[in-house]
């Protein structure tokens, strides 16, 4: 488990996350939301030490260190591959250093998604960069997997058969973090869904609670959000001067 406690995280005046409270068992898929700037990048660099915060993060009880980071990895749209080696030159290297990396889910992804194994990865398309950078990610051999915007120049169909294959390849001890905008397209994926608002958790919720109590995820979020449905029509009005 990963869990948070009091994590507090400041860019200068600027409050980046305020105490925030986060328990991550593990086998759970967890969907986090928030609008841009709410904190949602740093908290997940915050889990993998690549920022100072102040308050605890512990996984399975103990301090994230380089003795226990292999059971976390990182996608993300920002990327950390090596962007002069191809996609077998990086398989190698990980092979060396992550003695759980599995060579049957990289092939098999790489065959998916289409992608060449000896070509630089500088020359791929930002599609193929994000997506290889998910391969990288759920290869590790890693029990929690972060991913930040992760489909970032996918298309939807891509996207769509994905989730699927994700959802069969999973092992009951994996975790997953997914921060994303695409909310009603991955409500029937995840499995929980937390929301982070100037960087205070300010709901967490089961899909399946969410289910029984007839509400819809994207419902769920603009009534926590205070989601104004006339500002549309009234930026309209102020525009033009013509009512909806």
């Amino acid at each position: 488990m990963i869990e948070l406690k009091k994590v507090r995280k400041n860019y200068g005046s600027k409050v980046a996350l305020r105490d925030v409270d986060l328990l991550l068992p593990r086998g759970e898929i967890v969907g986090l939301f928030g609008e841009n700037g709410a904190g949602k990048t740093t908290l997940m660099k915050c889990i993998l030490g690549l920022l100072p915060y102040d308050g605890s993060i512990t996984l399975d009880g103990a301090p994230i260190t380089p003795n226990n980071i292999s059971q976390i990895s990182f996608a993300t749209s920002e990327h950390s591959f090596f962007p002069g080696l191809s996609p077998k030159s990086h398989r190698d290297f990980y092979r060396e250093h992550f003695p759980k990396f599995s060579d049957t889910r990289f092939e098999g992804l790489m065959d998916f998604f289409e992608l060449p194994k000896n070509k630089p990865l500088k020359h791929f398309s930002v599609g193929q960069k994000n997506q290889f950078e998910v391969i990288l990610s759920l290869c590790q051999g890693a029990d929690y997997i972060i991913m930040d915007e992760p489909f970032a120049g996918n298309d939807v169909f891509n996207r769509e058969d994905f989730y699927k294959v994700l959802l069969g390849i999973l092992e009951p001890n994996e975790t997953i973090l997914l921060s994303t905008h695409l909310i009603e397209e991955v409500s029937s994926f995840i499995g929980r869904a937390v929301l982070i608002h100037r960087g205070e958790i300010i709901g967490d919720v089961s899909t399946l609670d969410l289910e029984e109590s007839g509400s819809s995820l994207i419902d769920f979020v603009k009534n926590t959000y205070n989601y104004r449905s006339d500002r549309v029509s009234k930026t309209l009005e102020a525009l033009t001067g013509k009512k909806e």
